[in-house]
């Protein structure tokens, strides 16, 4: 189920809100970790700090899709499942992400609580958690209402071996 739009003193993204100051911690802390919460994201640090065991896979995938929201779904589980999936294909039990989000100035700040809450969705589906991220704020006109970057980090299932070489 999904949660409903914290009261906020904003509906629309301003570019304030990726100066790093007041703004930004309000879009943060009220959007961001609120529909994200885990122990590490609560951290609030610029990076992440945990431990897994054996080989890791990482990777990176960006997001910029148009419509944002489309039949079936929209960009936000789309990039959580389409990195999940990378690590997938390396063999991997994927584990965590980092998030980063380019949000364009106007947009509606109940398009990015939908949005945050298909990514909450796709990574309990997936047993993965956002442990970090990055938020910026373009000018309107400047991007498509929102791009997003993730980055997962996963553990190698020992018996796999899963690469592009091995086909024949």
């Amino acid at each position: 189920m999904d949660c409903p739009l914290p009261k906020l003193d904003f509906d629309v993204i301003t570019l304030g809100h990726g100066s790093g100051g007041i703004l930004t911690h309000r879009l943060l802390d009220k959007l961001i970790f609120e529909a994200l919460r885990n122990p590490i994201l609560e951290q609030e640090h610029d990076g992440a700090f945990f431990q897994l065991p054996g080989e890791l896979a990482f990777t990176t995938d960006s997001f910029v899709v148009h419509p944002v929201f489309f039949p079936g779904g929209n960009i936000g589980e789309l990039a959580v499942n389409g990195t999940v999936n990378d690590l997938a294909m390396c063999g991997a039990i994927p584990r965590y992400l980092s998030l980063g989000l380019i949000l364009e100035e106007g947009l509606p700040v109940a398009e990015l609580w939908e949005i945050l809450q298909a990514i909450k969705h796709a990574c309990a589906e997936a047993h993965v958690q956002v442990v970090t991220g990055d938020t910026k704020v373009v000018d309107k006109g400047k991007g498509d209402k929102i791009f997003i970057n993730t980055t997962g980090v996963g553990t190698v299932h020992p018996k796999a071996r899963i690469h592009s070489s091995h086909i024949r």
